[in-house]
């Protein structure tokens, strides 16, 4: 996601998603006390009261965003999962900025539980419509009429395990859905059943993002305000339909097994929305500290190109800092995206305005305690696996 972000001490929003992974196979650790004082396993399903406490203690006051993000401009996104996979970097506890390419990253490498961390509310406010999604739909094809404002009719259950492709064309041509007050009355009361305390702005901001959905469907593009969008950004329904480098698509959608994945940690109430800010003083860390409690370590850091802003606003250090707190070893990873000519030598994916570069966390601690990042040029340059 291309962020110009109004960079206020302190404001950046993080949304983070928390998620249980699926066939493990681990014993399950005894309990432990996490900061919101909940007490869990790092399997067990987390309560909604305990979910609401979590998402309360992790996170800062929101920030402003100068876009709706309300789908990913990550052409490349996917490239990154072969990565992810090779290195091991499985199970743990995974983090992640933005909306649901994060689902993507998620179904690819089974953690145990999510944060999704980003400086808008309204990020917050999406995932907790993810989780009504997840728990409402049956299947994949159900996920996405529910999700565009299509109508669910009484074949939707034929469509488990149909190809993506099929899926997706069955969603674009499927008709508006007849009562659209009702279906979202029924999503929005799921989610105030989460115990997530909203106002009256938020239900308004969930029916926007809702309305937007609906409105233009699969042909969803990431919106900035004032700007036109660029012709190159994707829109819903290619990014759903994206490949990983080996050619296989690679999206949440892709199978009904990674739909599974995602699906088990959101109803589980493992998939924790943070508003917080990257390099702020205490939702990063906080979600450190969360993940030692748990027993866990990071799997996966994704922090698209929030590097660029970090350290052009001269808080990339503090970030850095953090991250390098963070519980991990030797199979974590930070995926980071870089646009057009902010790439340099990495420069973009054949065919994509942007690229995945995918480095292990315990590099970026080292370099950064080494301090060998200067600029937003040594970041992209040091911080590339071999591809």
């Amino acid at each position: 996601m291309i962020q110009e972000w109004d960079r206020r001490p302190t404001t950046l929003v993080v949304t983070l998603l928390a998620a249980l992974a699926v066939g493990c196979g681990a014993p399950k650790p005894a309990e432990r006390a996490t900061p919101s004082g909940a007490v869990v396993s790092d399997t067990a399903p987390i309560t909604d009261s305990a979910f609401a406490a979590t998402v309360a203690a992790l996170s800062e006051p929101g920030g402003y965003f100068d876009t709706d993000n309300l789908v990913s401009n990550e052409t490349s996104y996917l490239r990154a999962v072969d990565a992810l996979r090779e290195h091991g970097s499985t199970g743990g506890a995974y983090i992640g900025v933005g909306p649901d390419q994060n689902f993507s990253y998620i179904a690819a490498t089974r953690p145990r539980i999510a944060y999704m961390i980003d400086v808008r509310r309204d990020n917050l406010l999406q995932h907790l419509l993810y989780r009504a999604l997840f728990t409402t739909a049956r299947n994949r094809a159900e996920f996405l009429l529910l999700l565009t404002g299509r109508q669910v009719d009484e074949t939707v259950g034929s469509w488990r395990g149909r190809p993506l492709d099929e899926i997706l064309a069955h969603v674009a041509a499927a008709p508006a859905d007849p009562e659209p007050a009702h279906s979202r009355e029924r999503l929005l009361n799921v989610v105030s059943g989460l115990g997530v305390p909203l106002t009256a702005h938020d239900s308004a901001v969930m029916i926007h993002v809702l309305d937007a959905f609906a409105r233009d469907g699969l042909s969803l593009r990431f919106t900035s305000y004032g700007r036109t969008p660029s012709a190159d950004y994707p829109d819903f329904g290619e990014l759903l339909a994206g490949r990983d480098r080996a050619g296989r698509q690679a999206s949440y959608l892709a199978t009904e097994q990674g739909f599974a994945v995602v699906q088990q940690l959101e109803r589980a109430g493992r998939v924790i929305p943070v508003v917080g800010d990257l390099a702020g003083p205490h939702a990063l860390a906080a979600i450190g500290r969360d993940i030692q409690q748990r027993g866990l370590t990071v799997s996966v850091l994704y922090v698209s190109n929030v590097e660029f802003y970090l350290m052009g606003d001269g808080s990339f250090h503090r970030f850095a800092a953090t991250a390098s707190a963070l519980p991990r070893d030797s199979h974590s990873l930070l995926v980071r995206s870089c646009f057009r000519r902010a790439c340099g030598s990495a420069g973009p994916d054949a065919g994509s305005a942007s690229a995945q570069l995918v480095q292990p966390l315990d590099s970026l601690a080292a370099l950064h305690q080494r301090g060998a990042y200067r600029s937003y040029a040594d970041i992209v340059r040091l911080g590339m696996l071999p591809r």
